[in-house]
């Protein structure tokens, strides 16, 4: 590789190295047997009490509903970004539940 000038004035040529894949990199990240394992629980145990409301907030709808799944949720789950998450999540899973009931039809 020809060395790149990586400074504007500068006389001194530096080739620019390749930034390596470091494990931090890759913390929290589910691998895909953990992908796997969550999946065949959720399907076998079903949905928590607490996700059955979301989806009962979900049907009924209302111009609020959004934000009163998101305060639920964070209520219930502690943190801004889990109760996105989970909201996103049972939203997911109406609109599968919806699809499911339209193939039987």
């Amino acid at each position: 590789m020809a060395p790149i000038r990586l400074r504007t004035k500068a006389s001194h040529q530096v080739e620019k190295r390749a930034k390596v894949v470091r494990p931090k990199h890759r913390k929290g990240k589910p691998s895909q047997r953990v992908k796997i394992v969550r999946d065949v629980i959720a399907e076998v145990a079903g949905l928590s009490p607490y996700e059955k409301r979301l989806l009962d907030m979900i049907k009924t709808g209302g111009a609020s509903s959004e934000k009163r799944m998101y305060k639920y949720a964070k209520q219930r789950l502690g943190t801004h970004k889990r109760a996105l998450k989970k909201r996103e999540a049972m939203k997911d899973v109406y609109a599968q539940m919806r699809a499911r009931q339209a193939m039987e039809k």
